[in-house]
């Protein structure tokens, strides 16, 4: 799973999801990408999920490059315990991922082979997704 080697903080606040993506609005390093329509935190299992999908249509043709890196902690308090006595201990990483935000780009196939690619990884993500192409 990806996460980060070292981070300042153990423990981050929630933030907000809300507006559009600051970066990554655009296809840049393949032919072809998946865009977020609404916002959401991806998980890192997600992203590996997404990533085994797509590595098996690419077989040893095709080039992935994924846009999203899993850097937040959500920390989670144990079941049946009081409330109070102090924030939860970090259960899983997470990539926050806004409007408009290139999720995953790909190279090296023909349209109909990414944008089906790309179709059967989106069911792994929890946000609607849109199949977007470079513009020269």
């Amino acid at each position: 799973m990806l996460m980060p080697k070292k981070t300042k903080y153990r423990k981050v606040q929630r933030g907000s999801r809300k507006g559009l993506s600051k970066g990554a609005q655009t296809v840049y390093f393949g032919q072809y990408g998946l865009e977020a329509v609404e916002p959401a935190w991806m998980t890192s299992q997600q992203i590996e999920a997404m990533r085994v999908t797509i590595s098996r249509k690419l077989k040893k043709v095709g080039k992935l490059f994924l846009r999203v890196f899993p850097d937040k902690p959500v920390t989670k308090k144990p079941a049946e315990t009081r409330m109070g006595k102090g924030k939860g201990s970090p259960e899983a990483w997470v990539a926050v991922v806004k409007r408009g935000r290139i999720i995953v780009e790909v190279d090296g196939l023909t349209e109909e082979e990414s944008k089906e690619a790309l179709r059967l990884a989106s069911y792994k993500l929890p946000m609607k997704t849109k199949f977007v192409a470079r513009t020269p």
